[in-house]
């Protein structure tokens, strides 16, 4: 059996939503730390160009978006469950738009000018511009837009009155009473707010939601220990990748199995990884491709999401 391995970098909010669900699971886990901004070769070699962090590695299969990473978490280790019975949907749909709608706000709210200047108060300034000039590329060509700070200040309290709402409605201690893969896609979105003074108060001034998302981080983050960019590469290349799924392969749009495409994502970050379709579940699609340095690799997405085009 394959370890589990994570790249990422420390101040990812996606990657503390992935950390998070492996503290909830109390899973072991490999650590490989990645660059903030392009390039990012050893995590290419793995992906085939997808740059969105994190990353799950298993071997030589490539697990990309943290819905899909939650997924492959839940088949790792079915207690305590990340989509608890009877709550998959509403589980799901919450996850969807706190990864969407929440985190379009809290961009907009962590990158004001104010925000940034504190984030950014102790780096050098050439790493300061190399990094607007990265988030503008990763946000070009998606369908993902940037909300204007006024309107987001604007639409918070209404946000985080919702939430409250929820809270309060349950009868446990989490968004849905017992924890779900819906606490920790919340919960990112805020840490990433809790950054900075500037930005903290967004949260902090919301008493039920601060005390729920201390409950939340309070799971850590696993058993983890650190390993080389090039180790995990060579992970990758000595490894067999895992059997396809036993499911239907099932396209409504005329993909077959064995066919050159490229999948990428449609919101943001939507460079192309090309390969052979392998699979197309309801849930997942599978890339086969080969990288002269990590070998032939499967590389996984959540149909959500994600488009395919015809190579």
């Amino acid at each position: 059996m394959h370890e589990l391995i994570l790249h990422h970098y420390p101040t990812s909010p996606f990657a503390e939503k992935a950390r998070l669900m492996l503290g909830f699971k109390q899973l072991s886990w490999r650590s490989v730390m990645i660059p903030p901004v392009m390039p990012k070769p050893d995590l290419t070699a793995l992906t085939g160009g997808y740059r969105k962090t994190p990353v799950l590695q298993i071997g030589a299969d490539i697990y990309c978006d943290t819905a899909l990473i939650a997924r492959r978490l839940e088949a790792e280790k079915a207690t305590p469950a990340l989509f608890p019975e009877g709550q998959e949907f509403n589980v799901g749909l919450l996850s969807q738009w706190a990864d969407s709608v929440l985190f379009q706000h809290v961009v907009a709210l962590v990158f004001q000018p104010e925000s940034m200047a504190l984030r950014f108060a102790k780096v050098p300034p050439e790493f300061a511009k190399a990094f607007a000039a990265d988030r503008s590329a990763l946000f070009s060509g998606g369908s993902a837009t940037r909300l204007p700070l006024e309107q987001a200040k604007h639409q918070w309290p209404a946000l985080m009155g919702a939430l409250q709402y929820q809270l309060r409605r349950e009868q446990g201690d989490f968004l849905f009473g017992e924890p779900s893969h819906a606490d920790f896609s919340v919960a990112h979105c805020l840490w990433f707010l809790r950054g900075t003074p500037v930005t903290s108060p967004l949260v902090d001034d919301y008493p039920e939601v601060a005390a729920w998302l201390a409950r939340v981080l309070g799971f850590g983050h696993g058993s983890l220990s650190e390993m080389s960019s090039e180790q995990a590469i060579a992970v990758a290349r000595e490894a067999t990748p895992a059997a396809l799924p036993d499911e239907a392969f099932v396209d409504p749009n005329g993909f077959a199995a064995g066919q050159a495409v490229s999948i990428a994502a449609v919101d943001y970050g939507v460079d192309p990884v090309r390969g052979e379709l392998l699979h197309a579940g309801r849930d997942e699609l599978i890339l086969r491709r080969e990288d002269e340095r990590a070998g032939i690799v499967h590389v996984h997405f959540p149909r959500l999401g994600f488009r395919i085009e015809a190579r």
